[in-house]
């Protein structure tokens, strides 16, 4: 998953920071900061938990 497509999902999901995705998911906000420079990979599940989210949050009646 590419920094850009991290940032869409947030903006998606409504998080506003990076302390806010941090907390949403379970990680520090210092591990989103690396994931949103493209220093480090989003892991696969982390990914797919993004994903996940955004198409359920599409679905909503």
């Amino acid at each position: 998953m590419s920094p850009e497509e991290v940032r869409a999902h947030m903006r998606t999901l409504g998080y506003r920071t990076q302390n806010d995705l941090a907390a949403a998911i379970g990680v520090s906000r210092s591990t989103v900061s690396l994931w949103l420079e493209g220093k480090v990979g989003v892991p696969r599940p982390v990914a797919m938990l993004l994903r996940m989210l955004v198409a359920a949050q599409r679905r909503q009646y």
